[in-house]
């Protein structure tokens, strides 16, 4: 049977608003993280020639722009570097967890909102980067649903790659660090303690292995360990 290497990359450094969430901004990518993602390509191809593997034949990616120039970017300097072909398709399922009526606000127009509202108690202090909350508004999600949203994504599109090679399969999957963390912990990949240790650098891989019995494991690449103050969630 085939392995199957899912490749979790972050998305490239971006032109994020002050002081608010993440989330869902549409801004592109920022001249480095242009960059990172070239620099992404590189580190795939080279995996490649080490492991020889093969590469599926699509990226998959968040439908947010940042990811999906990010992948873009891979899929044209992997074209030069390994002269392999790849399509990117984008999926909602891969986004970073969303916050509903208050996408995009900043976080004191968030909390200030939650306390307006006499339906609701205040946030907790710790409601951005507690993986449980989900903020009481239409739409939203906590992040531990962001990563059993994506987690559910990797383990479909895994499962549905043919048993047709020797060597073993990697597909590429971009995406955001806090739902790709905490994806990776519902695979049973991190400790749930890791969630808020550890981060991921801007479009750097990390490799897991789907194994037959279904379980997962790291193989490769480096999480990023997060300062104690950091609120890097995306």
């Amino acid at each position: 049977m085939a392995r199957l290497i899912a490749a979790l990359i972050r998305h490239g450094d971006y032109e994020q608003l002050p002081n608010t969430p993440s989330a869902h901004q549409p801004f592109p990518l920022t001249a480095t993280g242009e960059q990172q993602a070239r620099d992404a390509a590189r580190s795939v191809c080279d995996q490649i020639g080490r492991q020889g593997w093969s590469l599926a034949s699509c990226i998959d990616t968040s439908s947010l722009l940042r990811a999906w120039q990010t992948a873009r970017i891979i899929a044209e300097r992997l074209a030069d570097l390994c002269e392999v072909t790849t399509e990117v398709a984008c999926f909602d399922a891969l986004a970073e967890r969303g916050l509903g009526s208050a996408a995009n606000l900043t976080l004191t127009q968030i909390e200030e909102l939650i306390h307006r509202d006499p339906r609701f108690p205040d946030v907790p202090p710790d409601w951005k980067a507690n993986s449980h909350y989900r903020l009481p508004l239409q739409g939203a999600e906590s992040l531990r649903e962001a990563g059993e949203r994506v987690a559910l994504h990797l383990q479909r599109r895994m499962k549905a790659l043919p048993d047709e090679t020797e060597t073993g399969w990697l597909k590429l999957f971009v995406g955001h660090g806090a739902a790709m963390r905490h994806a990776a912990w519902h695979l049973g990949v991190l400790e749930f303690r890791q969630i808020a240790q550890l981060s991921m650098y801007h479009a750097q891989p990390v490799f897991l292995e789907r194994l037959p019995n279904g379980c997962w494991r790291h193989i490769g690449g480096e999480w990023k360990v997060r300062m104690q103050d950091s609120r890097d969630l995306d």
